[in-house]
């Protein structure tokens, strides 16, 4: 969590609890100088002055920081009936790490297959650091290994919010912050499962990785 203002970090969790955001009650400043760009795809975009994203053809994508929403553990294991499909603290951490994977492949996969940007380990001349973090997530029906666990019936596989800074490669200044909560889920009833939640998760994923693609293109293209 180090990258990640701690100042910043508890008013991202303070406001975005939940998939509602109220839009009047946010600075049109930030506290490091950045501005709240309005009618965006993303329900919170801040941008720095002259931020011009067309400067850059090479993407450095930083591995996501995941944070479950505060104590989601208590009040999911409260409501389990048999303790063996309770949650663990290494359950958190396995899902913790599979989430930040498939954030990684989800996003390498359309930034540079679809988009055609040319993706980097490290920052330098034109190229475009991404730092993100999922942060308040929630799972309806998390997978604990335990054979024949119960499965849920929900019209929502959970919801987590994106938080995800663009940076200058070469200087490290900071360019863009975008916070996006979204629900997985499509609003109709069916069984949960670990694999209906990475299906639904992974169509988050997807949905924010080609808003930062479309965004890019359309820099590019103006």
């Amino acid at each position: 969590m180090a990258f990640m203002n701690r100042m910043v970090l508890l008013l991202v969790l303070a406001i975005f609890g939940t998939v509602s955001v109220a839009a009047d009650k946010l600075p049109e400043v930030s506290h490091d100088g950045l501005k709240l760009q309005k009618d965006t795809k993303a329900a919170v975009v801040y941008k720095a002055d002259g931020a011009n994203l067309k400067e850059y053809d090479k993407i450095a994508l930083l591995e996501a920081y995941v944070a479950f929403k505060k104590n989601w553990q208590k009040k999911f294991n409260r409501d389990v009936i048999n303790l063996q499909d309770r949650v663990t603290d290494k359950d958190m951490k396995r899902i913790r790490g599979e989430v930040a994977k498939e954030f990684t492949k989800i996003f390498t996969e359309v930034l540079s297959k679809e988009g055609g940007h040319e993706m980097v380990a490290e920052g330098g001349d034109g190229v475009l650091i991404v730092r993100p973090a999922i942060i308040n997530l929630e799972v309806t029906a998390p997978d604990t290994m335990t054979p024949g666990m119960e499965q849920n019936m929900s019209a929502s596989a959970g919801q987590m919010t994106l938080y995800m800074e663009l940076l200058d490669g070469k200087t490290g200044a900071l360019l863009y912050r975008v916070i996006d909560p979204k629900a997985a889920g499509n609003e109709m009833w069916q069984i949960r499962n670990s694999v209906t939640n990475r299906a639904a998760a992974d169509r988050v994923l997807r949905r924010w990785a080609e808003l930062l693609n479309s965004q890019l293109a359309a820099v590019k293209s103006s």
